[in-house]
């Protein structure tokens, strides 16, 4: 009976080690995929840095009197450079606020829209734009595995006091439904 109990404590024992390295690696695994994800946001990131300038110089040759907005992108891309992930999207999102500025400007010019170069660069943009949205979708589907991951049963336990993650959101600018006028 003794040797019994001596063998179920030790199973018990050893289901308790096997379950707290299983969920330690997962909770690990999952915080490397948020560094991975937001490494992918910044590769995209630093794309849409270095275009943007060849962007600005094309539209400056026709819209040289424009310099509030070529100011304003020239402070949300240095602000693209250092800080925090939520500073570094803030600038990101102040930039493509910017832009959008700078082709509402080009609209007004039919000559630099008929531009090779511009339009080149412009369908770089919307490409680099759309994977940033994918790649923040993805950051923010991999911060939701982490976050359900160390604030549910069995994984709390196991979480070792780290914290939730914050999730990329939406420019409070950006989330107003846009007028459309006939």
């Amino acid at each position: 009976m003794e040797l019994l109990a001596i063998g179920a404590v030790v199973v018990i024992a050893l289901i308790l080690v096997g379950l707290y390295f299983t969920y330690y690696n997962r909770i690990r695994q999952s915080e490397n995929q948020i560094d991975e994800a937001w490494s992918q946001i910044d590769v995209q990131l630093k794309k849409r840095y270095d275009l943007v300038p060849n962007l600005v110089e094309t539209v400056k040759g026709y819209a040289s009197h424009e310099k509030e907005i070529f100011e304003k992108v020239a402070a949300a891309r240095a602000g693209m450079i250092s800080g925090s992930p939520q500073e570094r999207m803030g600038a990101s999102d102040m930039l493509s606020s910017t832009l959008r500025q700078l082709f509402a400007v080009a609209e007004a010019y039919p000559l630099l829209k008929a531009n090779e170069n511009f339009r080149l660069l412009q369908e770089q943009l919307q490409g680099i734009e759309d994977k940033i949205a994918y790649s923040r979708q993805f950051y923010n589907t991999t911060v939701l595995n982490f976050n359900n991951l160390i604030t549910t049963v069995p994984g709390m336990w196991f979480a070792g006091g780290r914290s939730k993650h914050e999730f990329l959101n939406i420019p409070e600018g950006e989330r107003q439904v846009p007028k459309v006028q006939f």
